[in-house]
């Protein structure tokens, strides 16, 4: 039998779950307190300098200050600071040079964006939130025998869209950076190996991961639930068994993140020891460690209001757009999160939407994106995307689009997960099926997430189109009295779950 390490390391994980306690009462100070911390940093920066951070900092209440002298950003706003940066700038939006990036889909004035990734965030928030986990998954699980085996940690690679590269730079997947730094010791306690954790073609990578786990002490895994579910069938194949616990019988807990985990649940509980497995959710993102998971009864995440982020809220109830500090968010609203962070983001608009279900301590669940979208399988296609490609297809294929939607239609049996596309023509193409492939093929040159997921067919498959109809879109907006006077329709072109193209399939026969 293995020897079990968890009883040396358990007493300081729990000590560290423990200080979390005084956020149920503290909260509101703790985040001036950070906020002071990062404006004290950002005062030597070009940003700083710019917004009087010094001036802030001596202001009768530096919050206000703040919300008052320091614009909302997103991306695009920021975009020629951080290419700046990457080029070897230091002291722009964080002090120092940072030498990695993170790079994610989801603008609209390029391909990808490139979030920095400092040692102070790496420290005081990425490497802390990761701590976070197990502190709470420990205090939570007094039995466990975590570190009796390794944990199985799956990130991507350093392959960048940037059309450059500067000596010394790392551009990538936020889990690349997060394997790439991390402390050689960590090494001990996990799999695969550094280089073959980063490799960057998965046809290679994928057998090697197999072939590196297939007979490894398993305890924990770490990772997006798409990805993971791809590679745990494949061990399961190479294995001949019908369950990943055959494999690894000592597995007790998924750390996941990155994408909604309810289409996929029923799957790791089937492929799982039930007996054992628990499913921690963390808000792991490029930009920052925001929130875990810290009651496997409830789903919602514990705010992390001490680790180098500060955030605002901005109501999306119409009320007022204006963003509220932590200690003015109410249980029940929907909020856009605004971060301030130690990785030179300030007043950084994430784009995601969360719903805060208690207050003292802060606790939220991710309710979507403020833009229309899908990221079922970490692809994170946004509206931008798909009307790009759609226009190359059209254009390349002589078709005329009058309306469509586009869902993910997740794994079944052998077939894998893709999207599934509902489209109304005025003009359809000659070869619906070439569309298609064209389609599939735009999107990919238009977003490097989608792309990532696409490579050979791995993990997700290529797209589906469905001709609707004539007025099938129109017959549907009647049913939930959504076509508005003057023939102004509001289509949700891309949806995160089923329930707008399955309520479209039924009509449409």
């Amino acid at each position: 039998m293995a020897i079990d390490f968890t009883p040396l390391f358990r007493t300081g994980f729990v000590r560290r779950a423990k200080l979390t306690d005084n956020w149920q009462t503290d909260s509101a100070t703790i985040q001036r307190r950070v906020l002071a911390g990062l404006l004290k940093k950002g005062a030597a920066t070009e940003y700083g300098k710019k917004h009087g951070f010094s001036d802030i900092l001596n202001a009768r209440d530096p919050e206000e200050a703040f919300a008052r002298m320091v614009p909302t950003v997103e991306f695009e706003d920021i975009r020629e600071s951080v290419l700046r940066m990457i080029r070897g700038e230091k002291d722009v939006l964080w002090t120092g040079r940072c030498r990695d990036y993170a790079q994610s889909s989801g603008t609209s004035g390029g391909k990808s964006k490139f979030i920095p990734v400092t040692a102070d965030s790496l420290r005081h928030n990425h490497y802390a939130g990761g701590a976070d986990s197990m502190a709470f998954y420990l205090r939570l699980v007094p039995e466990s025998r975590i570190f009796s085996g390794k944990g199985f940690i799956l990130g991507g690679s350093f392959s960048n869209t940037l059309g450059f590269d500067h000596p010394g730079v790392n551009v990538g997947d936020l889990s690349a950076t997060l394997i790439n730094k991390i402390n050689p010791l960590a090494n001990l306690v996990r799999i695969p190996d550094k280089k073959t954790a980063l490799m960057t073609d998965w046809m290679e990578k994928l057998p090697r991961l197999v072939e590196k786990a297939a007979f490894a002490n398993v305890t924990n895994i770490s990772g997006v639930p798409s990805w993971f579910l791809t590679v745990i069938k494949r061990i399961c194949e190479f294995r001949s068994v019908e369950k990943i616990s055959d494999v690894w019988p000592n597995l007790e807990v998924f750390f996941h993140g990155g994408i909604s985990f309810e289409p996929y649940r029923e799957e790791y509980r089937r492929l799982t020891d039930p007996s054992k497995m628990h499913f921690l959710e963390t808000y792991n993102a490029s930009e920052g460690f925001f929130a875990v998971q810290n009651d496997l009864d409830d789903h919602s995440m514990l705010l992390l209001a001490d680790r180098g982020i500060f955030y605002e809220f901005i109501p999306m109830d119409g009320s007022d757009p204006t963003p509220v500090p932590l200690r003015d968010v109410k249980p029940g609203k929907v909020y856009e999160l605004v971060i301030t962070s130690c990785n030179g983001l300030w007043r950084y608009r994430l784009g995601d939407t969360v719903t805060v279900t208690q207050t003292n301590p802060v606790k939220i669940r991710i309710a979507g994106r403020t833009k229309s979208f899908i990221n079922a399988f970490g692809e994170e296609l946004m509206e931008n995307n798909a009307e790009t490609a759609l226009a190359e297809a059209c254009k390349e294929t002589g078709g005329m689009i009058r309306n469509y939607t586009a869902a993910p239609l997740f794994a079944s049996g052998e077939r894998k997960g893709h999207h599934q596309w509902l489209i109304e023509w005025d003009a359809p193409p000659k070869d619906l099926d070439n569309f298609a492939e064209i389609l599939d093929r735009k999107l990919r040159t238009v977003n490097s997430d989608y792309d990532a997921k696409r490579s050979h067919s791995i993990f997700l498959d290529r797209l589906e189109v469905i001709t609707a109809q004539s007025g099938l879109f129109d017959k549907w907006l009647k049913t939930v009295g959504n076509l508005k006077l003057g023939g102004q329709r509001k289509v949700p072109r891309l949806s995160n779950d089923r329930h707008i193209i399955d309520a479209l399939l039924a009509l449409n026969g």
